[in-house]
């Protein structure tokens, strides 16, 4: 699943009237924080459970479509506008990722998608999240495309040692970015596991590179 261009009056009025979640993006070429929200719907729109909710996501120029803005009262970009059945249901001004994404998972009924089988707790999703690979990162983005400086830098440090790793995009999902600075008791991110234990962020990575103890930290 990716995020739909809609880009004439028509195409907007068909994608809104699906009975299933549809979630548009006003945006504009010019706003650097709307190419930011789209990679944030196109790593919702990648999601098992949102896939198999049937949700749809739509991109349109908010300028370009200014009858569908005024209409909507977008008057700022990027706005995010939740519909079912061709009604608005929610919406989110700004490029508030963690709104977003909780937003979009709740109406989606992605959460409940979750838990048909035996509910299974946070503290045990926690755990095999950070057990998914022996080395593991938390943070804003992925490897391919971290969305905050200190993210960025540990990437580039984990890359320069050749190690394998898995990250996990903590803007696609508020529960576990609220729960991880909890159950780990360190309260920002990037997060660096190895095989299940929390190394540390992006200023212990540094030191341990520093002095030369960081490849044997990771492959240990």
């Amino acid at each position: 699943m990716s995020v739909t261009n809609i880009d004439t009056v028509d195409n907007f009025v068909n994608f809104v009237r699906s009975p299933s979640l549809t979630v548009v993006h006003f945006s504009a070429d010019w706003a650097d924080q709307c190419g930011q929200v789209t990679d944030i719907l196109k790593e919702l729109s990648k999601l098992p459970e949102v896939q198999s909710s049937g949700s749809k996501f739509g991109v349109c120029d908010a300028e370009n479509l200014s009858e569908i803005s005024l209409k909507y009262k977008v008057d700022s970009v990027p706005t995010v506008i939740l519909f079912k059945n061709g009604t608005q249901i929610d919406r989110i001004d700004g490029a508030d990722a963690a709104q977003i994404s909780s937003k979009v998972r709740t109406h989606s009924g992605a959460k409940n998608n979750l838990d048909v089988s035996p509910k299974q707790s946070l503290e045990e999703r926690l755990k095999a999240l950070i057990n998914k690979h022996n080395v593991m990162v938390f943070m804003k983005g992925n490897r391919d495309a971290p969305r905050c400086g200190f993210s960025r830098t540990l990437i580039q440090i984990l890359n320069g040692t050749g190690v394998q790793y898995e990250t996990f995009d903590i803007l696609t999902d508020e529960e576990v970015r609220q729960g991880l600075k909890t159950y780990s008791d360190w309260p920002t991110y990037p997060q660096l596991y190895v095989k299940g234990e929390l190394v540390g962020g992006l200023d212990i990575i540094k030191e341990l590179q520093a002095s030369g103890d960081l490849e044997s930290t990771l492959n240990p």
